[in-house]
């Protein structure tokens, strides 16, 4: 994981709301699309980020692929900032 691509993906709000709605559940690329009003090779796009950053896994089933979220990277993400914050109060 790079923290690096993590903010980078993170820092666009449609990827914010993409993982939002991967809270609730899995869903393919078509559902997510039907959410936004973009042409669906930005979504795309989008989801690409997101799994090149690892926030996201994809799973293929029968001719779907699903999109559902990588909860280990939040956590490390978390842990980074809980860490990075520790050190400025100690430091």
């Amino acid at each position: 994981m790079s923290l690096n691509q993590v903010f980078k993906a993170l820092s666009d709000p449609t990827r914010r709301q993409i993982l939002n709605l991967l809270k609730k559940s899995d869903l393919t690329a078509g559902e997510i699309a039907e959410h936004f009003s973009m042409t669906k090779p930005s979504i795309s796009n989008d989801l690409n980020v997101l799994k090149q950053a690892e926030l996201v896994t994809n799973d293929r089933k029968g001719q779907h692929i699903y999109y559902s979220l990588n909860t280990t990277v939040f956590t490390d993400v978390l842990k980074w900032i809980m860490d990075f914050n520790a050190g400025e109060r100690n430091g």
